[in-house]
């Protein structure tokens, strides 16, 4: 409003004197000193605006920006909770100008077969590149193992000469050894050292040499690190650690003769750095990890990636009735007629009916070993490097492949035994179709498997499967009985088609034969040759 139309309003209504006015406007008026008032409200309204404006379109990109990363994360399936978190990567270029990683980090996560980072790869850096302890869920091949490995080396940066500062505890030797080789290949020309503790009894002999000042990352199963841990003075120190990475936590937070919490319990004490940091991953998350994890983790952020315990969706799934133990047999005989393309992984549930199962299909003309926890290091070895290479076509194996370990293009994964949980299922049909690659599951079943087929099948359904009506509609099993079943798996016929006269005759002639050798030197005096005398 200016100065004309203040006059016009005051003057409303009003007869004016032109005049009259012209003859005061020529006189001399005394004129008053002006004072410095604070501006009016009209004269300040224009730059309130205008920072109003300014505020209202900074909270207009922000939101976009948010709207941006909300369908970025619904479109790869992210789920994060916690405080601060940060935006998902889009590329490994961003890793490079916004956190600052090293050129030969980047250009050996490209080397090692990655375009674009993968869903946990896109959050799990992130997040452990601002130091923030994690609990990671994401299905089976995602590449987990790079998620963890990449924030890690570039937390370490450079060798030191403090110790070890970064351990990595896998729950069998297989995974360990595989995370050895991932770790040699993404560190490649950052002189970092990285380990992998061998085994214990040998190692404790020459402790001297096994002192690992030398070693930025160490690698171990639950079981070695303990033992010497446990040493009187213990042969290793883990005071310097700053970043714990627990691979497979699900599996080595079960507790009784299958989990590993104690031995968990003791490394966690071990490791009394105050700038400790702790992230643990998995396939599958159970209750017990994620009530642990938010009690005793400070900072914490959970990161999911699809359906929490749920199958891969690129596997074709299959669940077929055999009827009874006898017709398991039929069945994997007639998939080798039929023409089987190899890689093929078989699970059964205990190494005693592995054996077997090799007795059985090693004169069926393919190439077929098996690897259990009675063959020695070097067998097991021997066993899955022949496996990769593809000398061998059908490999038999416990449980213990079914967690972490990662063979490249394994066609068909046979369930000979029914899981004995869905989370079991989930792993050990993971092993085929990783890294978006397609893959086929199928897994035998009798009346006897009926406790936990209903949860089965909804896995399969959820994954694209077509299941009949009348397993969905199966009723649930206490959770006394999951838990029985899991820790106590079902009594089965033997897989052998020998008679059992034979076999009595067979396990008896092996015990006289073991008797021989075990029998003491005295009853069968060995012959000592006197020394010639020579004239």
């Amino acid at each position: 409003m200016d100065a004309h139309d203040i006059f016009k309003k005051l003057t409303r209504g009003t007869n004016l004197n032109l005049k009259k006015a012209i003859q005061v406007q020529h006189t001399k008026v005394p004129t008053t000193p002006v004072k410095n008032e604070p501006p009016s409200e009209e004269s300040i309204q224009p730059s309130r605006i205008d920072r109003g404006k300014k505020k209202l379109s900074k909270m207009r990109l922000a939101a976009l920006k948010q709207e941006e990363v909300n369908h970025l994360r619904n479109q790869e399936r992210i789920s994060v909770t916690g405080p601060n978190i940060p935006d998902p990567l889009r590329t490994f270029e961003d890793l490079k100008s916004v956190y600052g990683l090293s050129t030969v980090l980047v250009d050996n996560l490209l080397h090692s077969g990655y375009t674009s980072p993968t869903p946990i790869q896109s959050q799990a850096i992130p997040l452990m590149l601002q130091g923030r302890q994690l609990l990671a869920c994401a299905p089976t091949g995602s590449g987990k193992t790079a998620a963890f490995l990449v924030p890690v080396f570039h937390h370490l940066g450079c060798p030191k000469h403090s110790g070890i500062r970064a351990v990595i505890v896998s729950p069998t030797r297989e995974l360990a050894r595989q995370t050895l080789r991932e770790c040699q290949r993404l560190s490649e020309g950052t002189a970092l050292r990285c380990h992998l503790v061998k085994k214990a009894p040998t190692v404790t002999r020459s402790s001297k040499q096994y002192a690992v000042p030398k070693c930025d990352l160490l690698i171990t199963t639950p079981n070695r690190l303990v033992y010497l841990l446990k040493q009187d003075p213990p042969a290793i120190s883990l005071t310097s650690v700053e970043w714990l990475v627990v691979d497979e936590s699900d599996k080595l937070f079960e507790s009784g003769a299958k989990g590993f919490r104690d031995q968990l319990a003791t490394i966690y004490n071990a490791c009394d750095s105050t700038t400790l940091k702790r992230a643990m991953f998995s396939a599958t998350s159970t209750p017990d990890v994620a009530r642990w994890a938010r009690k005793n983790l400070t900072d914490l952020a959970l990161v999911t990636v699809g359906h929490r315990n749920s199958a891969a969706e690129q596997v074709e799934q299959e669940l077929l009735f055999v009827g009874s133990e006898a017709g398991k047999l039929v069945a994997f005989r007639n998939l080798v007629h039929q023409g089987l393309k190899p890689p093929v992984l078989v699970f059964v549930q205990s190494k005693e009916r592995a054996k077997e199962l090799f007795t059985e299909l090693i004169y069926e003309g393919i190439n077929v070993d098996v690897i259990h926890a009675d063959r020695t290091q070097l067998q097991r070895d021997n066993v899955v490097r022949s496996f990769r290479e593809g000398r061998i076509w059908v490999l038999i194996c416990t449980e213990l492949m079914g967690r972490g370990i990662d063979f490249k293009g394994v066609n068909l994964v046979v369930n000979y035994d029914f899981p004995s949980s869905a989370i079991s299922y989930i792993h050990r049909i993971g092993r085929t179709g990783r890294a978006g690659q397609p893959g086929k599951a199928i897994t035998f079943f009798t009346q006897d498997d009926s406790v936990n087929l209903r949860s089965i099948a909804y896995l399969v359904q959820e994954s694209g499967g077509n299941i009949p009506e009348y397993m969905l509609g199966l009723k649930r099993p206490s959770k006394r009985v999951r838990r029985q079943l899991e820790s106590h798996a079902l009594q089965r016929e033997s897989i052998s088609t020998t008679p059992s006269y034979q076999q009595d005759k067979e396990r008896k002639q092996l015990a006289f034969r073991k008797k021989r050798r075990n029998q003491a030197p005295e009853t069968y005096p060995r012959k000592i040759k006197k020394p010639s005398t020579q004239q």
